[in-house]
C-alpha cells in the first residue's frame, strides 16, 4: 500500500511539474566567452588574443585558395567555481573541436579526443578549486593524420573550437552524459504502425555516490504537452550506475509523416530520490515506419515518397566552420524555402541544432560517418583508408558517437558508412565496411545503412551489396560525358543489378553568378569560366531523368551552398567549390535554386533566368523562366509575347530579338488573386562602339610593340634567308617573298604609327 501511494505521489509530482521547472534541475551554463587563443597564422605571425567561441583560426586563410594553416594551437580560460557546485557533479561538454584535442584542468589532463565533428564530455567535479581561480587549457590540432577520420576530402579541415562549449551541473545521481556524449536516453521504436507503437526507453543512470534508492519516472507527452502515459520504476541504484529499460505501447499513434505532418511527441525522464526530483531530461519522439523497394523507391508510413534533397557543408564565408546558431537556422530556412524533403549531412556529423530542425520540419536525413575517400594519388598520400588498428578504432569510435548522440532524432533514417572509398582490391576496405555495417545493426537495427560510391558496380559488385542501400556520386555533364548519360547509367545499373536499392548521393555542376554564356557546352570543371547557364541546364536534365525513374529511392544535389576547398582554382574564386545552388556568403540564390523551387515548393515562384547576364553582344536570344504558375506573360520594351505555362517548372520563349541598348524584360502571372512579377534589364552593345571600342584599342595597344617587332624581325628573316637566295629563274618565288616581306614591313609600320598616334591623342 505504501509503495502504491509512493507511485501515486511521484506521478502527481511529475504531472504538476512544468518543463521549465524540470529544465532547472540540471544546469547548463554557457562557457564560450573570454577564451585566450594562442597560435600562429598562415604567415607565421604569432597570435595571442581573446576570442569568443565558436572560433576557427582558418576563418580567413582557408578561403584564399592557398595551403591554409594546419598546426597546433591553444585555448586557455580561467573561471571561478560557484559555491553551489559543492557536492554536485560538473561536466564540461565540447560540441565540436577539430581535429584532435587535449583538455587540461588545473594541471590535470582529462583526456584526448580524436575526431573533429562529434561532441565529447569530461567530468571535472574532482578537479575544481573553490578557493582560487580554475584554469582550463585545450590544445587543438588540425594537422593531417593517417589514423583520424577523415584522412582526405574535397573540403577544408578547419582548426579550432568551432562549436559551443558548456558546463553541466547535476546531482551525484544523474542521467549520464558520459556515454559517448549522448543524452543518456535511448528511445527504441520496436514496432510502429497506424494501429499501435511499441517502444523501449533505455535510460543510463550514473552515480558517483553511495548506493541509493531512486525512482525513475518516464512520461510520454503528446504534441500539445498532455501526459499520455507514465511508467515508474523503483530501483536500488548501485555505485557504478545502471541502465533501466521501460516498455511503452501507444494505440493509434500520431505518426511523424515527413513534411506533411512532422508530428513530435516528447519523452521526459525524471529521476527522484526521497520524493525529490534530482534530474530530468527530455528527448523528441517521432513515430514512423519506412522501407525502400528496389523497383518503387522509398516509402514512408506505407506511402511512396520521392526523396529529393541536397547535401550540405557547414562552413561559410569569413567564418569557416565557426558558425552561429543563427547561421544554422538561416541555412535550414533557405533549404526549406527551396522545397527539399531530404537532407544529406555530408561528410561528417553536423551540429545538433540541424538535426533538431530537421525533426520539427519533417526532413528525411542521411547522417554520415566521416570516412571519406579520394582517388589514390590525387592531392594526397592516402585514398582515405588505412588498414591499421588505429584507423579502425577511430572509425568505430566516431561511428558510435554519431549514432548514440543522434539516436532519438526521428528525421534520421539512414546511417551512411562511407563516401567514395577507392581501390577495394588494394587495401581491401570491403571487410571493414562489413564490420562497420554490423556495428550499426547492433547499435540501431531500426534504421538503414547506406554507402556513397563512385566505383563501377560492374567492376566492384561486392562493395555495393553490403549496406541496406547504395547510392552513387555521378557527375555526367560536368567531369565527364553529358547530362543525359545519367539516365543511361541508371538504366544499365538497374538492369544488371535489379536487387540493388539505388540512389544518387551526389550530382552537380559549378556555377558562377558572374560568368555567363550564350552557348550551352560543358566548361572546364577545374578551371574558368563556370557559366551559370550550364549549371541550370545540367540540373534541368538531371531532375527530368530522376523523376522518370521511380526505382531511384533518393537524390541529393551536390551542393546546397558553395563551400571551401582550398586547392580548387575554378569559376570566379580560388579556394571554393562552386557547385552550390546558393553562394558561399548565402546572399545570392543562383538560377538553379529557383528551378528546384519551381518543382519542389508549393510557394509561387516566378524567376527570369540569366538576369545577371547584363551586357550582351548578340541581339538574338531566348527568355527562360522558372515558375510553378500557369499563364505567364512576357513583355520586352512594351512588346507583348504569347502567354505560356510551365513544363517541369520551365517556360521558354525562343527567337526573341533584343533592341540595341537597354531592354526591359518583364514577366507577370496571377494566382489566386495575387499578381507575381519579375524583371531585369539586358543591354545589347557592340564591341566596337563607345567605350567598348576604346577597350579594344587599348587591348591592341598593349601588344602593338610585340606584334610590330615580331613583324619586322620576320621580314628581315625573309629578306636574309629568302629573297637574297632565290635564283634568278624562280621569279614567282621572288615575287611571293617580296609580297610577304612588304606586307609584314608595312603592317608593322602602320601598327607603330597607329600606336604613336593614339598615345599622342591620349596625352602621352
Amino acid at each position: 500500500m505504501k509503495k502504491q501511494l509512493l507511485y501515486i505521489l511521484i506521478l502527481i509530482l511529475s504531472l504538476i511539474q512544468t518543463n521549465q521547472t524540470l529544465a532547472q534541475v540540471r544546469r547548463t551554463i554557457d562557457f564560450n566567452k573570454e577564451w585566450k587563443f594562442v597560435g600562429q597564422s598562415v604567415t607565421g605571425l604569432e597570435k595571442d588574443e581573446m576570442v569568443t567561441l565558436p572560433h576557427s583560426w582558418n576563418a580567413a586563410d582557408a578561403q584564399l585558395g592557398i595551403a591554409y594553416h594546419r598546426g597546433i594551437c591553444r585555448y586557455v580560460k580561467t573561471f571561478d567555481a560557484e559555491d553551489d557546485w559543492r557536492n554536485k557533479r560538473v561536466f564540461i561538454r565540447f560540441d565540436g573541436v577539430n581535429i584532435t584535442s587535449e583538455v587540461i584542468i588545473n594541471g590535470k589532463n582529462l583526456g584526448e579526443h580524436r575526431g573533429g565533428y562529434a561532441a565529447f564530455v569530461y567530468e571535472i567535479s574532482d578537479h575544481l578549486k573553490f578557493s582560487e581561480e580554475n584554469n582550463i587549457e585545450v590544445i587543438v590540432s588540425n594537422e593531417a593524420t593517417l589514423d583520424v577520420l577523415p584522412l582526405v576530402g574535397d573540403f577544408n579541415n578547419y582548426g579550432g573550437i568551432y562549436r559551443p562549449v558548456s558546463l553541466l551541473v547535476t546531482e551525484p545521481i544523474c542521467i549520464s552524459p558520459l556515454d559517448y556524449a549522448s543524452p543518456g536516453i535511448y528511445i527504441e521504436q520496436k514496432s510502429v504502425s497506424e494501429a499501435h507503437a511499441d517502444l523501449e526507453v533505455v535510460t543510463k543512470l550514473s552515480n558517483n555516490g553511495e548506493e541509493a534508492s531512486i525512482n525513475l519516472v518516464t512520461t510520454i507527452f503528446n504534441g500539445s504537452g498532455r501526459n499520455l502515459q507514465s511508467i515508474v520504476t523503483e530501483t536500488i541504484l548501485p555505485k557504478e550506475g545502471e541502465d533501466i529499460t521501460q516498455h511503452f505501447s501507444l494505440q493509434n499513434p500520431h505518426l511523424w509523416n515527413g513534411k506533411k505532418d512532422p508530428y513530435l511527441y516528447q519523452i521526459q525522464v525524471d529521476v527522484y530520490q526521497k520524493n525529490k526530483l534530482i534530474d530530468s531530461n527530455t528527448e523528441p519522439l517521432g513515430l514512423r515506419y519506412f522501407h525502400v523497394d528496389a523497383e518503387n523507391g522509398f516509402f514512408l508510413n506505407g506511402k511512396a515518397l520521392d526523396l529529393r534533397g541536397v547535401s550540405r557543408h557547414q562552413d561559410r564565408k569569413d567564418k569557416a566552420s565557426a558558425i552561429s546558431q543563427a547561421d544554422h537556422r538561416e541555412d535550414m530556412d533557405i533549404m526549406l524555402d527551396m522545397g527539399i524533403n531530404a537532407l544529406r549531412l555530408a561528410h561528417y556529423q553536423h551540429a545538433e541544432v540541424i538535426y533538431e530542425m530537421a525533426d520539427s520540419n519533417g526532413l528525411v536525413v542521411w547522417a554520415e560517418l566521416p570516412w571519406v575517400g579520394m582517388p589514390a594519388g590525387f592531392l594526397s598520400e592516402s585514398n582515405g583508408y588505412e588498414k591499421t588498428d588505429a584507423f579502425h578504432e577511430n572509425a568505430k569510435q566516431q561511428l558510435l558517437e554519431l549514432i548514440r548522440q543522434n539516436f532519438n532524432h526521428p528525421s534520421i533514417l539512414f546511417w551512411c558508412i562511407f563516401n567514395e572509398i577507392q581501390s577495394p582490391e588494394g587495401k581491401e576496405p570491403t571487410a571493414f565496411i562489413k564490420e562497420l555495417n554490423e556495428i550499426v545493426k547492433q547499435e540501431d537495427p531500426s534504421r538503414m545503412t547506406v554507402g556513397a560510391s563512385m566505383l563501377s558496380p560492374q567492376k566492384f559488385p561486392h562493395m555495393h551489396d553490403i549496406t541496406d542501400l547504395i547510392a552513387w556520386n555521378r557527375y555526367y555533364g560536368w567531369y565527364y560525358k553529358l547530362p543525359e548519360d545519367m539516365g543511361i547509367f541508371l538504366d544499365e545499373l538497374h538492369r544488371d543489378f535489379p536487387g540493388l536499392k539505388i540512389g544518387i548521393s551526389e550530382y552537380g555542376a559549378g556555377g558562377s553568378i558572374n560568368q555567363h554564356s550564350d552557348q550551352l557546352s560543358p566548361p572546364n570543371p577545374m578551371g574558368s569560366p563556370h557559366p551559370e547557364q550550364w549549371q541550370s541546364h545540367y540540373h534541368e536534365e538531371n531532375l527530368r531523368i530522376f523523376d522518370e525513374r521511380p526505382f531511384v529511392w533518393g537524390t541529393f544535389v551536390w551542393n546546397m551552398f558553395d563551400f571551401g576547398s582550398h586547392f580548387r582554382k575554378e569559376g570566379d574564386h580560388y579556394g571554393m567549390n562552386d557547385k552550390g545552388l546558393v553562394t558561399y556568403d548565402r546572399k545570392t540564390k543562383k538560377d538553379a535554386f529557383y528551378f528546384y523551387k519551381s518543382n519542389w515548393s508549393e510557394e509561387p515562384v516566378l524567376h527570369i533566368t540569366s538576369s545577371r547576364y547584363l551586357f550582351r553582344e548578340e541581339a538574338e536570344t531566348q527568355v527562360r523562366v522558372y515558375t510553378n504558375i500557369d499563364n505567364v506573360s512576357l513583355e520586352i520594351n512594351d512588346r507583348q509575347y504569347p502567354t505560356k505555362s510551365p513544363e517541369r517548372g520551365v517556360i521558354v520563349w525562343d527567337d526573341v530579338t533584343l533592341d540595341k541598348g537597354n531592354n526591359g524584360v518583364i514577366v507577370k502571372a496571377e494566382k489566386e488573386g495575387n499578381i507575381y512579377t519579375d524583371d531585369c534589364v539586358w543591354v545589347v552593345e557592340s564591341p566596337y562602339e563607345g567605350l567598348n571600342l576604346f577597350r579594344e584599342i587599348f587591348d591592341f595597344m598593349m601588344i602593338a610593340n610585340r606584334v610590330s617587332i615580331f613583324g619586322l624581325f620576320s621580314a628581315l628573316f625573309i629578306w636574309f634567308f629568302g629573297i637574297r637566295k632565290v635564283k634568278e629563274g624562280a621569279t614567282w618565288k621572288k615575287i611571293l617573298l617580296w609580297f610577304i616581306f612588304s606586307v609584314m614591313v608595312l603592317t608593322s609600320l602602320i601598327i607603330l604609327a597607329f600606336k604613336f598616334y593614339m598615345s599622342t591623342r591620349m596625352g602621352a
